[in-house]
């Protein structure tokens, strides 16, 4: 980084003031390599940023320079996966614009009233900001027009095309002008971005900070092996263990997202949970206590995470590693942002070695096993922690010196330490009594069956062969449904392939997956029976690797009841 301000890039002294009034002085490294160019060429850019590196001001101060007032038509459609997302865009484009009379922002997205939308885009809308969804629904009741407009943002573009959004941003772009500025801006590089890039961009510029698909090199990454059944000891141990923290929980399925929340509530943690079944009410409601930190633990899937814009949280913790290994790179980038330092923690079972090593490969960093804390490491760093909070108690209101007296009192027959020893007592007596004697959690190799380590290395050089199931950590519920898929190991098939096409056929990532399994030729994957006809539907246009793909069911493959497990399966919590 240079000493270049916002001064130095060309903006006009309205911008100039509003960004002022938002506390920034100096541009961030993205803003500082994308701001010049885009204000000085009609350019398109490629720019490879982590979340909170700061690229919706990257991207949305030039647009905002160039907007012309005087037009009535859309100028600018900015795209993101999510509604938060969408929200907080337009809720930042505002901000700095808000010393520019009459230049109109307007969000679409869905879960909220399309006739509202429709009604503030007749009013004219310079810049739209919308999720896929939602415009193209919009542009297919001709409410919406982009046939002028002159820039294309594609925000977090990886995430919209994980999400299987890859039809309805190739039907967006159609209705666009061919020569407009298009703007890619992603925290990763998967095949499919580059396929759209080439499709749809004229020689980009390409602009890294950081490394390609990298984590953020001011994140630190650890993880604890436990046993499946400890892992939400484990989590309770890592909260306890850092007073301060304020993090996301990340978890597979809303199920899990909903009983870990619900447990901590339980257990007397201010959490609670942000899932797929929130309406969209209970969502704000949620975010709302979290961002001021009424609640200081967020437990949440990898979808309803999407977008969220919350500064300064401690921590990211992964009860569950995701599927998907890029989707480590956006869980761990909620953390350590604007500069400041964060911490990503993976609760990781043997068998999960292998995937953790696949991650370690994309970020290019290290993540560093630790000991799981011990019940006393517990208690003694709670103490200090009191002890802390004591110390930087401010005693300055005169109004107190009554109450403070009488108390002074009452105490008197009480020696120095007796009092120390008592505030403790009060303060962590609850703390140190359910940690008193408290077993080792970290996972032992040697209490496992010798076959169980042979699995569990196999796991570690192969793919997995095994999916996820829904309820939890490998319990069998429910009933499921055989699919057929026409390509197998010879044509490079693993099972995160198959639960990827599941992810963007269905556009979720909460579908319960089976058994998988990957012959030579074809592979077969169970899909619980509630959710097969979406899944049905949704695969009849699959492919892999680019090419079309045919998925069926496969033959005597109605619902059937899981088989009995031929040993005794570890329960989770």
């Amino acid at each position: 980084m240079t000493n270049v301000t916002f001064e130095d890039l060309g903006l006009s002294p309205e911008t100039l003031k509003a960004v002022k009034d938002l506390g920034f002085e100096q541009p961030t490294e993205i803003q500082e390599k994308v701001l010049p160019v885009l204000m000085e060429k009609q350019l398109d850019i490629i720019a490879l940023s982590q979340t909170g590196t700061g690229k919706t001001a990257a991207y949305s101060l030039p647009i905002i320079e160039k907007i012309d007032l005087e037009g009535w038509q859309t100028q600018a459609l900015i795209l993101s996966p999510t509604r938060e997302l969408c929200i907080q865009i337009s809720k930042d484009i505002q901000s700095y614009a808000k010393y520019i009379p009459g230049l109109r922002v307007v969000p679409v997205y869905g879960g909220a009233d399309i006739q509202k939308q429709i009604r503030d885009l007749k009013k004219g809308a310079h810049i739209i900001v919308a999720t896929p969804g939602r415009i193209l629904d919009l542009i297919g009741r001709s409410k919406a027009d982009v046939s002028m407009v002159n820039t294309v943002v594609l925000d977090e573009a990886d995430e919209m095309l994980n999400m299987g959004f890859k039809e309805d941003l190739n039907a967006i772009l159609f209705e666009t002008p061919r020569d407009k500025n298009t703007l890619l801006f992603s925290a990763t590089m998967p095949s499919e971005a580059d396929r759209l890039a080439k499709q749809y961009m004229e020689e980009p510029l390409r602009i890294t900070v950081g490394k390609k698909n990298s984590g953020a090199e001011n994140v630190s990454h650890y993880f604890y092996m436990v046993q499946a059944r400890d892992r939400y000891k484990a989590l309770r141990r890592l909260v306890d263990y850092n007073p301060d923290m304020y993090a996301i929980v990340f978890c597979r399925t809303r199920r899990e997202s909903k009983e870990i929340a619900d447990r901590l509530m339980r257990d007397g943690y201010e959490a609670d949970a942000l899932h797929g079944d929130l309406t969209q009410a209970q969502r704000d409601h949620v975010m709302n206590k979290f961002r001021l930190r009424h609640i200081r633990l967020l437990v949440a899937t990898d979808v309803a995470a999407r977008g969220l814009d919350v500064n300064d949280l401690t921590h990211v913790i992964n009860i569950d590693l995701p599927e998907d290994v890029e989707a480590y790179t956006h869980r761990s980038g909620r953390t350590g942002r604007a500069g400041k330092t964060g911490v990503c923690m993976s609760i990781i079972h043997s068998r999960e070695k292998g995937r953790l090593r696949r991650i370690e490969n994309i970020i290019k960093m290290e993540i560093v096993q630790q000991p799981v804390p011990s019940g006393e490491k517990i208690v003694e760093q709670q103490v200090l922690h009191f002890v802390d909070r004591l110390r930087a108690v401010e005693m300055n209101d005169p109004s107190q010196d009554a109450l403070l007296e009488t108390a002074r009192e009452r105490l008197a027959d009480l020696s120095k330490e007796e009092l120390v020893d008592r505030l403790v007592a009060l303060e962590l007596s609850l703390l140190i009594k359910a940690y008193k004697n408290a077993p080792d959690l970290d996972y032992k190799e040697k209490h496992s069956s010798r076959g169980e380590r042979e699995r569990g290395r196999g796991r570690d050089r192969k793919p997995m062969r095994e999916g996820r199931r829904s309820a939890g950590y490998g319990r069998d519920r429910g009933n499921w449904v055989r699919f057929h898929i026409g390509v197998g190991e010879k044509q490079g098939l693993q099972a995160g392939d198959i639960i990827g096409m599941i992810n963007r056929a269905t556009r979720s990532k909460d579908i319960p997956v089976g058994k998988i399994e990957i012959l030579k030729s074809f592979a077969f994957f169970e899909v619980d029976a509630n959710y097969v006809d979406g899944v049905e539907q949704g695969m009849r246009k699959a492919d892999f690797r680019g090419k079309p793909v045919r998925v069926e069911r496969a033959e005597n493959s109605g619902p059937r009841a899981p088989r009995a497990p031929r040993r005794k399966k570890e329960r989770v919590w």
